[in-house]
């Protein structure tokens, strides 16, 4: 039995191992990546595509930055409105909180498009300078 025991031991080792591994593999992986996208003047995103508005005119940046503010706008008034309700939390994860996310990212992504094509900024955009 001890020899059956000590066949045991390496192998829950491994296993140990390899369920501590996985997820630090994950985090250093998602780092490179992130830390490889950063150089390239594009924000870390995960629902909007950076290159979305490289061949855009400043036009139709303007045009296309309006209709995500507004919706982020709308997004941000039903999830102060939800919060104010019973479940309001619960309900801001399961209806708004991607949307409103995707709306920022699209934001940002936009600015980012506007600043390389040096448009000139409107006087409803964010500035480049805030905390976020």
């Amino acid at each position: 039995m001890a020899a059956n025991g000590s066949r045991d031991l390496p192998g829950s080792i491994l296993g140990s191992l390899r369920k501590r591994a996985l997820p630090a593999v994950i985090l250093i992986a998602g780092a490179v990546s992130a830390c490889s996208s950063m150089g390239d003047n594009n924000p870390f995103t995960v629902l909007a595509d950076p290159g979305k508005y490289q061949y855009y005119t400043c036009e139709q940046i303007t045009a296309n930055r309006k209709v995500w503010a507004a919706r982020e706008q709308e997004l941000k008034l039903l999830m102060d409105k939800a919060d104010q309700g019973v479940g309001g939390a619960v309900v801001n994860v399961l209806a708004y909180r991607a949307d409103y996310v995707a709306a920022g990212e699209e934001l940002k992504v936009l600015d980012v498009a506007a600043r390389a094509k040096n448009c000139e900024n409107s006087a409803n955009w964010r500035s480049n300078s805030a905390v976020r």
